[in-house]
């Protein structure tokens, strides 16, 4: 009798230890979330011959190319200083690409010929110059439409680039506020976006002979986003948002600039995304975000595709990357909240989906955490919604949180996807919450404009408010909370730690914005048409010099108490190095325990996985003594 208690009190002891550790969760290495992508940017050549993509070697971002007749793959570049930034296919087989040439502060452009694999300069370009390509030459591949600001900084005018010789000859001059050139199927401009920083223009011309007209003129709040012309009379598809506080599908007549009908709206947000098919030059469908990405058709053999897609791709947020030009193949990316992605081929004559490569193989969905839309009211009663991502577990209450707010642009919102950042979090034990405050982009004019001159006043109050109701709902232990933020949600995780002391213990931050004067002042040439905009949006420095001082952290440094991480690239365009130094120093004047690493040999993102990697073990062990050390 007794040894079958001893029995049964050890099968409950095997069954209590087993359950503990069921219940424990692996600790993911820091580097499996932030290494280089293994296969990215897949394209298809426009004949449908050859897939391309960039994948590593040693280290960088290198282009591979890969038949289908034959399943052959080569190496096309092999690059061992700097990955390739971008690329694109022409219509006879060749690839452009470019690098970013960090130490020499050189952009350069680069050609293959796919026939023999051979490497060639075309451009050699300052940092500064900004090039975009516009157009692929169907009629004469070797030229390309690019818009390039070489003469002169702020203006981008157009060019015809011949990439097996290098010839760069002007095709539209900028007067000095064109900011945007639409082209139609063949190259040709006969659209284009002007702005005096403040109101926008658009121009309309028939031909390469007659001049161009205004056909429509709205303001900074309003947006007329062209997308292409529909191939019938001399109309074009835009997503607009004139008359209406959602932005939404239409037609507009380019000869008059009348809207002539609206293709598609829904008052659950702003159409943000389009599929377009240049072969029938018709909108197959459009993309929104609610809490959860949408989409609608207008196209029965794009809604035919995507329902065969998602049958083999269950739960995923599918979307086509690109397609031949017979639109017989195509590139499809899939992802979740939970998965990085992965990348299939698709036949629509066979409806064969092969799959081609994935983002991070070493991510496992069932060891992440799922990204849940929430909302809460703002202290003056204003909706604003987020995501939370809590760690797996049974304990959903009294958790350390991290406010993450990875902000390049103000206005950008947080979307529904894979963050790596927030993974990472999660997996080490914290909650990680993400606001989408007023003022940010895809909830509609109302809500957009709601932000306009509230940096550092009811923008920031939002968050503080986020803050609070998770404090009120028990999930925030209120003792262990911390902000991470990039950019101008640096900005955002400065300014809550300095006028909001009581609700956070730590902050880390990266290439911060801390000075509104200098970062506006500051402001690349290419960026000065947006000036006047950036003044009613956020603040002029003359007449608005109060308020700027009052928000920017680096007038406040004796506002902080908390610890803090900053991490800054020392190549980074939009940054004031020595004003940053300078208020670390004073910072640790001030007796606050601030860390500071500035790399190199980086501009505002880390490129370099050996530095990302770095980073975020740094942030690991610092949020782990500042959250996980305190009672």
């Amino acid at each position: 009798m007794i040894n079958h208690f001893k029995l049964f009190f050890l099968s409950l002891i095997i069954i209590a230890i087993s359950s503990c550790k069921q219940q424990q969760v692996r600790q993911i290495p820091v580097r499996d979330f932030f290494k280089t992508p293994e296969k990215t940017f897949f394209k298809l050549s426009p004949d449908g011959k050859y897939i391309s993509y960039l994948k590593p070697y040693k280290e960088k971002q290198n282009l591979f190319v890969k038949s289908l007749a034959d399943g052959k793959e080569v190496m096309a570049t092999s690059f061992t200083d700097y990955g390739i930034r971008d690329y694109s296919w022409t219509y006879n087989n060749q690839i452009v690409l470019s690098q970013d040439i960090i130490a020499l502060d050189q952009f350069k452009v680069y050609a293959i010929d796919i026939a023999t694999f051979k490497l060639r300069e075309v451009l050699s370009l300052g940092t500064n110059v900004r090039l975009r390509v516009l157009n692929r030459g169907r009629f004469n591949p070797d030229i390309i439409t690019c818009s390039l600001n070489k003469r002169d900084p702020a203006n981008a005018d157009v060019y015809r680039l011949n990439i097996r010789t290098g010839e760069l000859k002007p095709y539209l001059i900028n007067p000095g506020n064109i900011t945007d050139w639409f082209p139609d199927a063949d190259g040709k401009i006969r659209l284009v976006q002007a702005s005096d920083g403040v109101n926008r223009t658009i121009l309309f011309r028939k031909d390469e002979n007659t001049t161009f007209k205004p056909i429509i003129v709205s303001n900074f709040k309003d947006m007329v986003q062209p997308i292409a012309f529909t191939g019938t009379k001399n109309n074009f598809y835009a997503l607009s948002n004139i008359n209406r506080d959602k932005a939404a599908l239409v037609e507009i007549n380019a000869e008059n600039g009348h809207e002539e009908k609206v293709l598609f709206a829904t008052p659950r947000g702003d159409v943000e995304d389009w599929g377009y098919s240049k072969k029938s030059k018709q909108i197959e469908y459009v993309a929104w975000n609610d809490d959860k990405p949408q989409i609608h058709f207008l196209s029965n053999d794009a809604q035919r595709l995507y329902n065969t897609l998602i049958r083999q791709l269950p739960g995923n947020d599918v979307k086509v990357a690109d397609r031949d030009s017979a639109e017989q193949k195509f590139i499809i990316s899939s992802s979740t909240d939970t998965n990085p992605g992965s990348f299939y081929l698709y036949e629509s004559d066979t409806q064969k989906l092969t799959k081609l490569g994935d983002v991070n193989s070493d991510i496992k969905p069932d060891e992440l955490c799922g990204m849940k839309p929430v909302s809460f009211k703002a202290s003056d009663g204003l909706n604003i919604k987020g995501y939370l991502t809590l760690p797996q577990g049974d304990k959903n209450t009294n958790l350390p949180v991290v406010v993450l707010l990875l902000r390049n642009n103000l206005w950008s919102r947080t979307s529904w996807g894979y963050n790596a950042e927030a993974q990472f979090l999660a997996n080490r034990g914290y909650a990680v919450f993400q606001i989408n405050y007023r003022g940010c982009m895809g909830y509609g004019k109302a809500f957009h404009s709601a932000g306009f001159k509230q940096v550092g006043g009811k923008v920031q109050q939002d968050i503080t408010d986020g803050v609070h109701w998770l404090i009120n709902q028990k999930i925030a232990n209120p003792k262990k909370i911390a902000m991470f933020g990039s950019g101008f949600g640096g900005f955002s995780a400065l300014y809550g730690m300095s006028f909001h002391p009581e609700l956070y213990n730590c902050g880390v931050i990266q290439y911060g914005l801390i000075n509104f004067f200098t970062y506006i002042k500051d402001a690349p040439p290419f960026l000065k048409p947006y000036l006047k905009m950036t003044y009613e949006m956020v603040g002029n420095p003359e007449t608005d010099a109060d308020q700027l001082r009052a928000i920017s952290p680096v007038f406040h440094a004796d506002k902080i108490k908390a610890p803090l991480l900053i991490f800054q690239g020392a190549k980074d365009p939009r940054a004031n190095i020595s004003e940053l130094n300078q208020y670390v120093r004073e910072l640790k004047r001030r007796n606050v325990a601030v860390t500071y690493v500035l790399k190199e040999n980086e501009r505002t993102y880390f490129r370099s996985e050996h530095n990302r990697t770095q980073m975020y073990t740094d942030i690991e062990k610092y949020l782990d003594d500042n959250m996980h050390g305190k009672p």
